[in-house]
């Protein structure tokens, strides 16, 4: 990997991380979460243009229509959501998102004394989306799932509301296991705890020669495999062990990951579907984030040799192929464009997670130099020549939320291990 104090290119190298940085960047979470909370978590999506209304009427379905107009709702410089009238609606691993975000908030305000100056109450709101989660989540399934809440035209099929995919269930259990951790009940670990049913009975987990595999949602094509969404079903099932023990979650765990681990490629990285030709995105960014936090994380909880080779190539390919030195994130291996938000948010996560706060700032400096509207709103995507001007709840306000929160309780850390050492190193007066 690159020096933490790498030269930029004009020469200058990059100061490290500084205790203001937790003051500096407060209010924009603050800004964040009001707007969200302003509009109750409810907005635009992702891939949500099969929730057009017009689309809707039609008297008659065709893929190709709906691929048409899912995508010219995704990829057109403006917003064409308000034209084809698109329902807007609460994301479920969104509201995962929102609830994390509000609990770190609060545990943030708790340890800089400023929870009795907040506007609002974070745990109320995290309980609320937390119940929300439970009141949504999909039944009739072998334990605890969920999913998107508007239909997703794929190539071959399509995906409705009504069908759970593992995405979504391993950040709603995340986040019911934060809010138990947190105090706000057993009862959304112990529902949380049975998703491991899920992931196993109906989501076709099976060994192989080099691990175990595990599909991505109900209707996934049988002659491909989504790598980051088998990684997030381990990282779940380390979620899950970490908080009950349970040696029975360990297992598929590793045996998932080492699947994953196996089919590295040589640079480091991994294609979104292998085989690669499955799919027309390569090494993208965000997805080879995931991949990377779930190895994190099995490092962190479970054993912290198994993957070490693993996880050094990944990171040394995640920050020297996928971002720029200024924190700009690339969008895969051989293109810099689209720079997604999405893309510096999950970057934001995993160098928190390595403990490099001084390159997650950079790429959080990025963000809000290139795709900040105002503060705590902030756009989707630039692109070489425009930006996409829309805000969407989840993949923008959701993440920036989630990643900005997780970056500042980190720096707190740090500035708390910080003061500590200055008062030992300081001799008393005698």
């Amino acid at each position: 990997m690159q020096s933490r104090t790498s030269p930029e290119p004009d020469g200058q190298v990059e100061p490290r991380w500084h205790p203001r940085a937790v003051d500096d960047y407060v209010s924009v979470l603050d800004s964040t979460l009001a707007y969200a909370r302003r509009r109750d978590y409810t907005g635009p999506d992702y891939g949500d243009g099969m929730s057009s209304r017009l689309l809707q009427s039609l008297p008659f379905e065709n893929r190709v229509l709906n691929l048409v107009v899912q995508e010219v709702v995704k990829r057109t410089p403006v917003d064409s959501r308000p034209l084809l009238r698109v329902e807007h609606r609460r994301n479920y691993k969104g509201a995962a998102l929102f609830a994390m975000a509000n609990l770190n908030y609060h545990e943030l305000a708790s340890r800089r004394g400023e929870v009795d100056d907040l506007a609002f109450d974070p745990v109320a709101e995290a309980d609320r989306l937390a119940e929300w989660l439970l009141e949504e989540r999909i039944t009739g399934y072998s334990g605890f799932c969920g999913g998107h809440r508007h239909e997703i035209q794929h190539f071959h099929t399509k995906g409705v509301p009504s069908d759970p995919d593992i995405v979504s269930t391993a950040y709603a259990v995340k986040a019911l296991l934060r809010a138990t951790e947190r105090g706000l009940g057993d009862e959304y670990a112990e529902v949380a705890r049975t998703a491991t049913a899920f992931l196993v009975e109906d989501l076709n987990y099976r060994e192989t020669e080099d691990g175990a595999k595990v599909d991505y949602h109900m209707n996934h094509p049988e002659d491909s495999y989504t790598v980051n969404a088998a990684a997030l079903g381990a990282g779940m099932l380390v979620d899950l062990y970490e908080h009950f023990g349970d040696e029975d979650l360990r297992e598929p765990a590793t045996k998932i990951l080492d699947h994953i681990a196996a089919n590295q490629t040589d640079i480091g990285g991994w294609p979104y579907r292998l085989p690669a030709s499955a799919s027309h995105l390569s090494m993208d960014s965000h997805h080879n984030g995931f991949v990377i936090e779930a190895f994190q994380r099995y490092r962190d909880v479970v054993d912290a040799d198994r993957y070490a080779e693993t996880l050094a190539d990944a990171l040394e390919f995640y920050r020297t192929d996928l971002f720029e030195l200024d924190g700009a994130p690339n969008f895969d291996e051989k293109s810099a464009y689209p720079r997604d938000i999405h893309a510096s948010t999950q970057g934001m996560l995993v160098f928190v997670n390595e403990g490099d706060l001084e390159f997650a700032e950079r790429i959080l400096r990025w963000v809000l130099a290139n795709l900040q509207v105002k503060e705590g709103q902030f756009y989707y995507r630039q692109y070489r020549h425009h930006t996409k001007r829309v805000t969407l709840m989840r993949w923008c306000q959701g993440w920036m939320s989630y990643a900005l929160s997780e970056f500042l309780l980190a720096s707190q850390d740090r500035l708390e291990s910080e003061s500590t050492a200055e008062r030992e190193r300081t001799p008393l007066p005698s």
